[in-house]
């Protein structure tokens, strides 16, 4: 190691050298994996049997397959199964946090990358660098600002009025079919396949940044987000739905918002079930009592989530996503899906 290095003065070409690299699933089959795994204990045995679960969702014709994305996963490897899941027909719609959709996908879709680096680097040391930093990741904090500007200037261009995020989310899907330099992203496979997604707290990304720039240069005349007919929508598709089912990574509002679209639509005075089949992929500790890491079963007391297809797995999801998503797209149920193209409905 160079003395530069070993002094801490590092420049910023020495941190972001080493890319992330999303794993593909389709290029490896983890189904023997999986079926080994139902026949182990501990989390193992949970990872079997929440691939059961998600390949019966798979199955069940009547079932809407919600994905709910809260964590860093994305910029972590993850992005490219979320975007095959919606490419082959694994998912319906997707409820996310801005950062999951934003900071991260549309911030690669802009030619943009994560990079990995070191959980134990001085972090004043990358803020003179200008790195962000996400555990072991790194992002260059001029690009993310460039992602923050780029969604203000997609604001400016379209007419004054309230969006949900949902609407907003497609009008990105819309720049990025002429405007992406890495094709392929999550946003711009969902616009391609009818895939809505939601971002309850669209806010709390770059793109709050960047509408608040927006708003700043049109002070009379802007777009603003209405979360109210969001949660409305949400609660449409679930009306819409004969039967539905929930792949949760990480908790959060994500996983609460779609968990209330029953409650909701229970209170419109519509009759529907709760949901049938629920996954959940968590680190969250559920003994502070903490809303985010609440059990399925507890979700079960308020009438959200039924108790008899429910399957807790208490791991990091960088380390089982990628065996559950390649299972599941080896074992191919997804062929015979009807696509339910949600977006058209609004």
């Amino acid at each position: 190691m160079s003395d530069k290095k070993i002094l801490g003065h590092n420049s910023k070409k020495d941190f972001l050298k080493d890319p992330v690299e999303h794993i593909d699933i389709t290029s490896f089959d983890s189904r023997k994996i999986i079926s080994s795994m139902k026949k182990m204990s501990f989390v193992s045995r949970e990872i079997a049997n929440a691939s059961k679960i998600y390949n019966e969702m798979l199955i069940d014709k009547n079932c809407t397959i919600f994905l709910t994305l809260a964590g860093s996963t994305s910029a972590a490897g993850c992005m490219h199964i979320y975007r095959d899941m919606v490419r082959y027909n694994m998912v319906d719609a997707i409820v996310a946090t801005g950062a999951s959709i934003i900071d991260m996908d549309f911030f690669e879709a802009l030619g943009f990358k994560h990079y990995q680096g070191s959980q134990f680097q001085n972090d004043s040391e990358l803020r003179e660098n200008y790195i962000d930093r996400i555990y072991d990741t790194y992002i260059d904090e001029e690009e993310l600002q460039i992602c923050d500007k780029t969604i203000g200037e997609i604001a400016d261009n379209l007419k004054p009025k309230n969006y949900t995020s949902r609407e907003f989310i497609g009008e990105i899907g819309k720049y990025l079919k002429s405007n992406a330099k890495k094709k392929g992203s999550l946003i711009e496979t969902a616009y391609d396949n009818n895939v809505p997604i939601f971002c309850p707290a669209f806010t709390d990304s770059s793109a709050g940044f960047g509408l608040v720039m927006h708003q700043e240069r049109n002070p009379n005349k802007h777009i603003t987000l209405d979360s109210i007919r969001e949660f409305r929508e949400l609660t449409e598709i679930k009306i819409k739905s004969k039967e539905s089912g929930l792949f949760m990574i990480g908790g959060g509002v994500p996983k609460n918002f779609v968990q209330d679209t029953v409650i909701c639509a229970e209170l419109l005075g519509e009759d529907v079930g709760m949901h049938k089949y629920a996954i959940q992929i968590t680190v969250a500790d559920t003994r502070d009592g903490a809303c985010s890491s609440s059990t399925l079963k507890e979700a079960s007391s308020w009438g959200k989530v039924d108790t008899i297809k429910e399957q807790m797995v208490f791991a990091e999801a960088t380390s089982v996503l990628p065996l559950i998503a390649s299972d599941a797209y080896h074992t191919g149920e997804w062929k015979n899906r009807t696509k339910k193209n949600f977006s058209k409905i609004f």
